[in-house]
């Protein structure tokens, strides 16, 4: 299956049924008077978010979607009959965003939620509505509203309790793999990870999280370089970071200059989300000598002036993972209690995410329009496919 994060769709809601203009016609029956039934109303359009879907792949190629109408009404008073509404499912975790106001509608985080994204229009009346004592035989009726129009944009982010920072090659997928049942591809070369891969790491019996594998980041991503910064949205639903740092790359290259580079990209794509809990973990220990291994962990810690957690893991070998993830499933129990008790405190985290969303909206915009403008420049006019994410596989292991 195709991994699609964003897509643009229409959907008109169903217009409503007009009313009917009738008046009783029946032998022996002199004045029988009007008798025009009202017009249904059309069906309106709803979302719905489905735990069997991880991807918006059903959504880029079929954009039009539009609800059955109302039926008109008809003599003997019959009422027409109403318009079906439309349910389009779509994968939990999945943002709802009107293009021509910029508003967001909602945002869909629980399987079975449902939202409204187009009303469909009313009834009309027919002209048994209008008879009264000073008018018998009316030939007034109305005509049922249009339905509902609108331009979404539908942006997928993957709902998970902890996410994974790190260049290229630094052990986040053996990592995922390690602490979890997800299979995600490993190899020797960069940008193994072109999608991102979510994982369930269960600790104990009744204690679990969510945690999330995104593509690789390099010096110069917020311009387009590797894989560009498109990915960094999944994280904004996460409440800790972990940020992985290879302590022995194979290019001889600084570890500390590798963490400052991931720094760096991330305060270009949201400050919000760069001041976001982030845990340091020194990953490949075991590739560098035991006699050293203190030393040189510590010297990358203070080259970085790090003042945070720190680890130390062979995600390979599993040493060192399981005491960060019963860290980390500490943690997260302790927030989680923390806004139970202090109500404000979930307050302030809802609206933290929704900066990092404004934020991550007009970035990966900003980033389009550049990519759109360059496309223009080599005479490239394919603008549908605009997204790079068609030729790769979507890697979901939640279990």
């Amino acid at each position: 299956m195709k991994f699609v994060d964003e897509a643009t769709i229409i959907v008109e809601a169903g217009k409503g049924g007009h009313g009917c203009l009738s008046f009783r016609r029946e032998k022996y029956v002199p004045k029988g008077g009007p008798d025009g039934g009202d017009g249904g109303d059309g069906g309106s359009v709803y979302l719905e978010a489905d735990d069997s879907l991880n991807t918006l792949i059903d959504y880029r190629f079929q954009r039009k979607h539009k609800a059955q109408n109302g039926q008109p009404g008809a003599g003997r008073n019959c009422t027409g009959i109403k318009g079906s509404d439309l349910v389009l499912p779509v994968p939990v975790g999945t943002t709802v965003v009107d293009m021509d106001t910029h508003e967001v509608l909602g945002d869909l985080t629980h399987v079975g939620q449902r939202l409204k994204v187009a009303q469909g229009g009313f009834h009309g009346l027919g002209n048994t509505r209008f008879k009264s004592s000073v008018n018998r035989a009316p030939r007034q009726t109305t005509k049922g509203s249009e339905g509902e129009a609108r331009n979404l944009r539908l942006e997928l982010k993957v709902l998970a309790d902890v996410g994974l920072l790190g260049m290229p090659n630094a052990g986040k997928s053996t990592f995922i793999r390690s602490v979890s049942a997800a299979k995600p591809k490993v190899a020797d070369y960069p940008f193994t990870t072109l999608v991102p891969n979510l994982g369930v790491v269960k600790v104990q019996a009744h204690q679990s999280f969510v945690i999330a594998d995104i593509p690789g980041l390099i010096e110069g991503a917020a311009e387009g370089a590797g894989l560009g910064i498109r990915f960094l949205k999944h994280l904004v639903r996460t409440r800790l970071l972990l940020h992985l740092v290879d302590v022995a790359p194979y290019d001889g290259s600084s570890p500390a200059d590798a963490a400052r580079a991931i720094e760096h990209e991330l305060e270009k794509f949201s400050e919000t989300l760069a001041s976001r809990d982030r845990w340091l973990v020194l990953n490949k220990v075991d590739m560098v000598a035991e006699e050293e291994r203190d030393a040189h962990c510590q010297a990358t810690v203070d080259e970085l002036g790090w003042q945070g957690p720190v680890f130390r893991i062979s995600a390979i070998s599993g040493e060192g993972t399981r005491d960060l993830t019963q860290a980390v499933m500490r943690w997260i129990e302790e927030r989680a209690q923390e806004e139970a008790d202090n109500p404000e405190l979930a307050d302030e985290e809802a609206e933290r995410r929704k900066q990092m969303d404004e934020e991550a909206r007009a970035r990966i915009q900003e980033e389009k329009a550049a990519r759109r403008a360059t496309r223009q420049e080599d005479n490239d006019d394919d603008d549908d496919f605009d997204d790079d994410d068609y030729d790769v596989e979507v890697v979901y292991a939640p279990e």
